[in-house]
């Protein structure tokens, strides 16, 4: 039996198998770089052992330094969670080797699946030779051997791109898994990501329990996921389930594990294996009435699975919810989470609390929020509320985002497939912004008890008061007025005012709005807003042509042969920043002449820090 577990992962899912383990009696072990130091997960386990290493996301990649923590801890098992090593054999050989217990399948089952390369070989799939990709063959898809979670994957639609869509597919799968091997495939322009889980035991029962649907990608990252995938034939599913067990019989598999697939034109084409715990796996475990950590820790422990699953019921959706611009190229954000709340009736999962700091070294997602119902409609307009009315206060979210792709007429309809945010991302992304929160944050900050106590009304007729904010970009200016009476504003009857509630009448409609203030942060129901000073202070004039960076991160290449004094194209990228482990490209906005190149590979660079100067060639 197992009595004390470490997890060699971090954040939410480090904290989702630690709360399983908790309702089993089973002692937690959190292993942790420098830079987590105070990270949730750390501070949940019942015992948190430092992982010394100056990278903070590589620290996490070292098996040595997880296996001698395992062992320091009296740990008498290791889970890998997802990414990181939890597809790495030689990680898995190690800790069986160290006398541990391995929550996951075999090393030669993970060796078997953990390379597409060698699992699409296995199912008797060819990949395209790189070298021999012609224009009839486009567009195609590279891709990352190993791990997953969308880096190292480029869409080429043009020849001439290939070379160089190699090259920074190589640097990132590198940077995020250690191997820098990637294939190339055809890439199906309007095809659904479907996929199966399958969980089996060491004594040949296999179960695959239902489908997901994974097809709202961004970066060919997943952000909504649903169970089970809605509008597949009868026989597509059967399909899927006989090729999803045929693989995991191909490797004697053990454990849970995901195989997923591209359906286009009601075919199924198999995509990869992987030998882990998915991000998605809530929607099925809600469907199922499963805990899945609690599987994997029972198949672990030699029992074997009943001869049939449980059956579905329901349906199921999650959000992943991200800190990160969607209309700014997806660009992750930093900062403090000062508050994060759902309402009652749906499943949060999540590796941080109310005050934590969101950092550059990890993947930006902040939670994933799950809603379980008798239908798919249901558990749509279930997920949607709940996220509207989530309170998420700190950096940009892409929480909007996702309450305007819930209640999109084709999601809602369930055609979506992998290009819809392609289609419709601008759409999405256009702000609707609600013409009384600037209002609301203005009076509630009036009524603030540092400035209340000196009130602000006057004896005589006097100018309104004006305030003004910064909201997705586009400057916003309030005015309102103190009387005798109390707070006024124009067009709106003010029915109530303090520093945390704002109560108006509009055109004989109450609504009410609650403000939350972090400095000059501040939170208007689910909008965000940027309170500006009242004489700004004089800043320094930006070049034109300045290139800054969107957000902080390291500058991990700069194009070849790029120095100052050099002729640029309109749209060339100059500069690559890694942030988060993803890579974002530096363009240059327009044709001209780098005037200015002030960085160099491999310096940290802060938001805003100048990176560029393209001089334009127009007059």
């Amino acid at each position: 039996m197992i009595s004390t577990l470490l997890v060699a992962n971090r954040g939410e899912i480090a904290c989702r198998i630690f709360r399983t383990c908790g309702e089993l009696g089973i002692r937690t072990v959190a292993v942790h770089a420098d830079a987590d130091e105070n990270a949730l997960h750390a501070r949940v386990a019942d015992t948190a052992v430092r992982l010394p290493g100056s990278a903070p996301a590589d620290t996490y990649l070292r098996g040595d330094l997880v296996v001698k923590a395992a062992l320091a801890a009296g740990a008498d098992a290791v889970h890998p969670g997802y990414g990181f090593l939890s597809e790495n054999a030689d990680f898995a050989r190690a800790v069986l080797d160290a006398g541990l217990t391995w929550i996951g399948p075999s090393p030669e089952a993970i060796e078997a699946m953990a390379s597409k390369t060698r699992a699409k070989e296995l199912m008797g799939i060819a990949s395209l030779d790189a070298a021999e990709v012609t224009e009839a063959d486009l567009p195609v898809l590279v891709k990352a051997a190993a791990g997953g979670g969308g880096r190292g994957m480029r869409i080429v639609r043009r020849l001439e791109e290939l070379s160089a869509a190699l090259e920074a597919a190589r640097a990132e799968a590198a940077s995020a898994f250690g191997d820098g091997e990637v294939f190339v495939e055809p890439y199906l322009e309007h095809g659904r990501h479907v996929e199966v889980q399958i969980l089996a035991d060491a004594h040949g029962t296999v179960w695959p329990l239902g489908t997901r649907d994974c097809s709202l990608q961004r970066r060919h990252q997943k952000v909504i996921e649903e169970a089970p995938a809605p509008g597949l034939p009868e026989g597509l599913t059967e399909e899927l389930y006989a090729l999803a067990v045929q693989a995991a019989r191909a490797v004697a598999y053990v454990g849970a594990g995901t195989v997923e697939f591209l359906v286009a034109d009601g075919r199924a084409h198999f995509l990869e294996m992987n030998t882990r715990l998915q991000v998605e796996h809530p929607v099925t475990e809600e469907v199922f009435g499963l805990d899945l950590v609690a599987e994997q820790l029972r198949v672990a422990e030699g029992h074997a699975l009943r001869t049939e699953p449980p059956r579905a019921r329901g349906h199921a959706i999650e959000a992943r919810l991200y800190a990160e611009d969607p209309a700014r190229d997806w660009a992750p954000q930093t900062g403090t989470l000062h508050r994060l709340a759902v309402p009652a009736g749906v499943r949060l999962d999540t590796g941080y609390t109310d005050g934590d700091a969101i950092g550059v070294h990890y993947d930006p997602m902040l939670a994933k929020v799950v809603a379980h119902a008798p239908t798919r409609a249901e558990a749509l307009r279930k997920l949607a509320g709940a996220l509207e009315s989530a309170m998420v206060h700190g950096p940009a979210t892409n929480r909007d985002l996702l309450v305007r792709s819930l209640r999109h007429e084709e999601f809602a309809a369930a055609r979506t497939d992998t290009g819809f945010y392609d289609r419709h991302l601008a759409a999405l992304t256009s702000p609707a912004p609600d013409p009384y929160a600037p209002l609301a944050a203005a009076l509630a900050d009036a009524c603030a008890p540092a400035r209340s106590r000196f009130g602000g009304w006057r004896n005589l007729p006097s100018q309104p008061q004006v305030k003004r904010y910064e909201r997705a970009g586009e400057e916003c200016e309030v005015r309102y007025t103190h009387t005798r009476a109390g707070l006024t504003a124009d067009g709106v009857r003010v029915v109530h005012a303090d520093a945390r509630l704002v109560v108006l009448e509009v055109d004989g409609v109450r609504r009410r709005f609650e403000v939350s203030a972090y400095g000059d942060q501040v939170h208007v129901n689910t909008t965000r807003l940027t309170a500006l000073p009242r004489f700004p202070a004089p800043t320094a004039q930006v070049a034109p042509g300045s290139l800054l960076a969107p957000m902080p991160g390291t500058v991990v290449r700069i194009a070849e042969g790029l120095t100052e004094g050099s002729p640029v194209e309109a749209g060339r990228p100059l500069i690559w920043l890694e942030a988060m482990k993803m890579q974002h490209r530096i363009a240059a906005p327009a044709a001209g002449t780098l005037t200015a190149l002030p960085v160099r590979t491999g310096q940290q660079v802060e938001m805003g820090t100048l990176l560029a100067v393209v001089e334009s060639s127009r007059p």
